[in-house]
């Protein structure tokens, strides 16, 4: 919970409101957190919203391991399994439901125009 980067703060008022975010471990994107708690898996009418925002300059790029067609790919891992699930966010960065299968701790590695970026978001049971 802070106030968000001053980059990211369009259409948020007031702008230094508090938010739940989480940080991309190589400072490229932030996600909004709407979700409090973000579940799995997802209650009925249930959103688990996330606005996915890319940093203006990251000087920490790399190319992408495979293209996205614009598209962010999240490919998710919940920490101490083998489960992998990947999703979608069409268009790249912005706004998103993104479910998870099982609660715990999930790795989300996301990829998008040219960037990489991890995060790590706890789901918790419904």
């Amino acid at each position: 919970m802070g106030p968000l980067p001053a980059w990211a703060r369009v259409g948020f008022d007031p702008p230094g409101q508090k938010v739940r975010q989480v940080h991309g471990s190589r400072g490229q994107i932030l996600g909004v957190v709407f979700a409090d708690p973000l579940r799995a898996p997802a209650k009925r009418g249930y959103g688990n919203k996330i606005l996915w925002l890319a940093a203006p300059v990251a000087p920490t790029a790399r190319p992408a391991e495979s293209p996205t067609n614009g598209d962010l790919l999240i490919d998710a891992s919940l920490i101490g399994s083998a489960m992998r699930v990947r999703r979608i966010v069409p268009g790249g960065p912005g706004p998103s439901l993104v479910d998870m299968p099982r609660a715990g701790c999930w790795r989300f590695d996301l990829s998008w125009d040219g960037h990489q970026d991890a995060v790590l978001l706890p789901y918790s049971s419904p």
